[in-house]
């Protein structure tokens, strides 16, 4: 009796304890804004007054209906899109798109930018559609720049791209200009800045970057791509069939749609131009260190370098473990590189605080 009163004694004391902050930059799943997260908490105890958890309730009943109804509505009203364009949450991550893209809207050829091992991937499921054309690619360099001298075919289907490439650290600081279907994997900078969308024909997005957690996946589409291929397209892979049930043609993932819903909220109350101004301080930060602080490099072409991913490396790369040692007694969690680019990288999406580089740069600086 007394080792169970001892043992409730010292849970008390252990919840009274403040947990010291972790930085969090994870390449994803990623940060996301702390009220999301509590709306999330709030709807798995208790959705919509219902008295029931969200992982509980029927995606057909007014109370969730009423959440994808708004977080399709939202993303219009970020983008300023009229209803030309419909909004999709999916399953299956960006991956999947890669295929369902050009299964709905590859007839013959497509011209692509290979900038990074997720455009190389969506090369690869394109070819079994039809013609998908390099047009250009910075693989001669490890992906660490973004081509530019490159020309568009005009008898090209759709321009498919990759906005920002996580692994690598690059990101397209000016969009592809074109008047052929333009597409883009948009998974790791969605909503981080202004963006004309109206100029994109399809956008999707995994949102376990910026949006919400692992399991939803935004598309964004002009509704009159579609329709044109010969092809059959078995329902679960064709976007008018999914359209034509309001994004619920099957089972959506609905707790994170509800996240996704709630961090969209956060965006919207902010405003873009907040969100993008955010993004360029702590993007500046970094950069500004890593050019200034002799240990370092870094690993992009500075005028391709992404605000979302900043890859870098120690010059005496012997003492990485002793650097990833030293973030991790500053709480600064995800930083080790992917192994296609080694050294570090920090990912510095919507909802990480300035105050978290701050600390990254003082042990860059201490180091």
């Amino acid at each position: 009796m007394w080792n169970w009163f001892r043992m409730v004694i010292l849970l008390r004391q252990r919840k009274t304890i403040k947990m010291n902050k972790v930085h969090n930059f994870s390449a994803g799943p990623a940060i996301l804004p702390q009220e999301a997260i509590n709306a999330g908490v709030e709807a798995l105890q208790n959705f919509a007054n219902t008295g029931l958890s969200i992982l509980e309730v029927s995606h057909r009943s007014k109370e969730y209906v009423a959440v994808m109804d708004e977080a399709r509505s939202l993303v219009k009203k970020l983008w300023g899109l009229n209803d030309d364009y419909e909004v999709l949450y999916l399953q299956g991550g960006a991956s999947t798109q890669f295929l369902m893209v050009a299964y709905n809207v590859l007839a013959k050829k497509a011209g692509y930018i290979d900038t990074g091992v997720w455009a190389s991937k969506a090369i690869k499921e394109a070819k079994m559609f039809g013609e998908a054309d390099v047009l250009a690619s910075s693989k001669d360099k490890n992906y660490s720049y973004i081509p530019t001298d490159y020309q568009i075919p005009q008898d090209i289907d759709y321009l498919h791209f990759t906005s920002n490439n996580t692994i690598y650290g690059s990101q397209f600081q000016q969009f592809p200009e074109t008047s052929v279907p333009l597409i883009c994997d948009m998974s790791s900078d969605i909503f981080s800045r202004k963006i004309d969308a109206t100029k994109f024909d399809l956008i999707y997005a995994g949102a376990q970057k910026n949006l919400g957690p692992a399991g939803a996946t935004l598309v964004v589409v002009k509704k009159e791509i579609l329709g044109k291929v010969s092809r059959q397209i078995p329902s679960m892979m064709d976007y008018n069939v999914h359209i034509s049930k309001d994004s619920m043609f099957n089972t959506p993932p609905a707790f994170p749609v509800y996240v996704v819903l709630q961090t969209l909220k956060w965006i919207d109350r902010l405003g873009i131009d907040q969100v993008e101004a955010r993004n360029t301080a702590k993007a500046d930060l970094l950069y500004q260190e890593i050019d200034n602080n002799e240990l370092f490099v870094g690993t992009v072409r500075k005028e391709d370098r992404s605000k979302m991913n900043a890859t870098f490396l120690l010059n005496d790369d012997s003492r990485n473990e002793a650097f990833l040692a030293a973030c991790q007694e500053a709480n600064i969690s995800g930083i080790k590189g992917h192994r296609s680019v080694g050294g570090f990288r920090a990912s510095m999406y919507n909802a990480l605080e300035l105050d978290s580089v701050k600390a990254l740069v003082n042990v860059m600086q201490t180091f």
